[in-house]
């Protein structure tokens, strides 16, 4: 079922042309990410489709009958909504049921007065005229699991990172048949991320979106739109397939494109050696010269880049943290915190938004001082810091003037020198780009550019915050052979699980309330191993919970004798939350044993194999948690 059908569209501005004549369609459950270089016009195209841009021809049409949402990179929300506001601004009933319960559920918590008891029944009753229990937990999950509280909060109060989790939810909590969305993983902490990749396989979205988090499109993507001189080109698979068949693709076209750089050297020498008088026959070769020329130049093979950058001399002192201590009121940062570094080491840093990761990467800067400690830098050390906050650009100054501000040359290892128009080709600003005004250039170009700034400086120490947001792939790549060839000490913020996966050969783990773990080995390593941990913890609380199972009559009747005076009695959520639990846990149990029977039916269809047994493994862990509320409400004097 065809939810989206683009025909033929061009878009270009002034002399630049975005896209010439392209042609897509999305089926209903097909997931589907678009990759470009930045300013190839990936924000142009979704924008066309939202109707915030006009495209100078083509069409774009929706089926009649489906509901579409769209996440903006940088999405508005009235300043004076609340958050309650901003999430629930439909006409839906069901939904309107939902954000009362929510309201009524958030005043009970903060004052348990009469009033508020009231006001919470009155929504109960609401939820349960809608039938909308099922649709209240999905909505308390989104909620939950993208850390947003406190719903008569002010939108102008939230950070921007705040205000795309908020964004992220309203449309999951839409429910479209379509979800459009520019860089959803942007300002997502890593839970956060693996949390979207399950929900979108789990619920079978259909995906237009946006994205530079390779994992994320290996793991949730069936088909990749790639953007590239003006086309269009379609692969029906993941990352690791695109990357298989792009490379084809340029292996092939590299062979025609070499037969043409030969027949272009040629061209171009007998141009420059030809006569000035002109004959008929001398003008129609310059034509189809200039002809060749023009479709050449669009076809240059884009520079890797290999940079052997002659770095600051480090001495035997680099960096020392002794017994540091930082903290925010009563949110405790670092307690105590001791470390060395040593030359070479790469680490990278992890944990939930709001765990003090830049804080971190400022007090090594010293741009935030220790309540309490030592932070010991060596005299030799030159930081190079990418910060999230970046620098401000002079709108007015061209590409090349930003670099050449920050220094003349850049010294190489053979003891030659890279110049910053080189610099500046080798990260995607051919000659052309150059020369442009700061003010015409893209996010993503920006971010670039900023970043071209930081190694400039020749440091020895470098120290990344995020510095993968809005960089495109070919960009990512080349930062990412930079790094592996930097011989200097590297820290790193980032959401990109590849890129950490790919740099990090250790972590800082900021768990909370000050506490830090240093673990050796990547990411990925260290999420398997907190998954094992995890699945250990359910099985033993697996076990006691049988062992608890078996004693119930027993344990209730000594239980009946021996309540004491102050047991507490549930709430009216409670009471409800009891009632629906029974009614899940069997619906619970239906679903394991139907996903049993088709692991044992005999499929051979790899993906669809492991779908099933995520599923599987995710009803199970369901099914002991509501298990285990059950005993824990049952427990109570009714």
């Amino acid at each position: 079922m065809n939810l989206l059908s683009v025909e033929n569209l061009y878009k270009a501005y002034g002399d630049k042309q975005l896209f010439s004549g392209i042609s897509f369609g999305i089926e209903q459950g097909q997931r589907v990410a678009l990759v470009a270089k930045n300013g190839a016009g990936k924000s142009t195209l979704l924008k066309i489709l939202q109707g915030g841009d006009i495209a100078d021809s083509g069409n774009v049409t929706f089926r009649n009958d489906i509901a579409v949402s769209f996440l903006e990179q940088e999405p508005e929300f009235n300043p004076n909504d609340t958050v309650y506001h901003a999430l629930f601004h439909s006409e839906n009933d069901m939904q309107k049921a939902i954000s009362a319960y929510e309201i009524a559920l958030e005043k009970q918590e903060e004052d348990p007065s009469e009033a508020n008891q009231k006001l919470l029944g009155e929504a109960m009753e609401m939820v349960e005229a809608q039938d909308a229990w099922n649709y209240e937990t999905k909505v308390k999950q989104i909620l939950s699991s993208l850390n947003i509280h406190h719903l008569e909060q002010k939108v102008s109060s939230l950070s921007g990172g705040e205000r795309k989790r908020l964004a992220l939810a309203r449309v999951l909590i839409e429910e479209p048949e379509l979800l459009i969305m520019d860089e959803p993983t942007n300002h997502l902490d890593l839970d956060m991320i693996e949390w979207l990749e399950n929900y979108f396989i789990r619920n079978d979205v259909s995906l237009l979106l946006v994205t530079h988090d390779r994992y994320f499109l290996d793991n949730v993507c069936t088909d990749i739109l790639e953007l590239e001189n003006e086309q269009l080109y379609r692969y029906r698979g993941n990352y690791e397939y695109f990357i298989e068949k792009k490379a084809e693709r340029e292996f092939n076209e590299g062979k025609e494109y070499e037969r043409a750089r030969n027949l272009f050297r040629r061209e171009l020498e007998w141009v420059r050696k030809m006569p000035k008088a002109r004959t008929t026959k001398s003008k129609a070769r310059v034509d189809q010269f200039d002809k060749l020329n023009e479709s050449l130049a669009g076809r240059r093979k884009e520079q890797e880049l290999k940079l052997q950058v002659k770095m600051s001399r480090i001495g035997g002192k680099i960096l020392e943290l002794k017994k540091v201590t930082k903290s925010y009121g009563e949110k405790s940062i670092l307690k105590g915190f001791d470390y060395t570094f040593k030359k070479g080491e790469r680490i990278g840093i992890a944990g939930k938004n709001g765990a003090g990761k830049t804080t971190f990467l400022n007090l090594i800067t010293g741009l935030e001082q220790p309540d309490s400690g030592k932070i010991a830098v060596g005299e030799t050390i030159v930081f190079g810091y990418y910060s999230q906050k970046g620098i401000i650009l002079n709108e007015d100054k061209r590409v090349i003037e930003v670099i050449k501000d920050v220094g003349d040359y850049i010294p190489m290892g053979d003891g030659s020198k890279l110049l910053p128009s080189q610099l500046l080709t080798m990260f995607q600003f051919p000659p052309e780009m150059q020369f442009t005004y700061v003010s015409k250039l893209s996010g993503g170009e920006r971010k670039r550019l900023y970043l071209l700034t930081v190694l400039m400086k020749n440091p020895n120490f470098l120290i990344l915050d995020e510095p993968t947001n809005d960089l495109d792939l070919i960009t990512l790549n080349t930062l990412e052979q930079f790094l592996l060839d930097f011989q200097g000490c590297l820290i790193m913020v980032s959401h990109d699980r590849y890129f950490m996966d790919k740099l990090a050969d250790q972590l800082f783990i900021l768990e909370g309330d000050g506490v830090v773990k240093n673990f050796i080995g990547s990411y990925t390593e260290y999420r398997e191993q907190e998954k094992e941990n995890k699945k250990r913890q359910n099985q033993d609380l697996s076990d006691s919970k049988i062992n608890v199972i078996k004693d119930t009559n027993q344990s209730n009747q000594t239980n009946q004798k021996n309540h004491s005076s102050d047991s507490r009695k549930m709430t009216n959520k409670e009471r409800f939350e009891f009632q629906g639990l029974e009614k899940d846990i069997a619906s619970l149990e239906k679903q394991k044993a139907e996903l049993t029977e088709k692991m044992a039916s005999g499929i051979t269809d790899h993906k669809e194999l492991s779908d099933i047994a995520i599923k599987l493994g995710e009803t199970t862990q369901l099914i002991d948690e509501k298990q285990l509320r059950w005993l824990e409400l049952s427990e109570m004097v009714q």
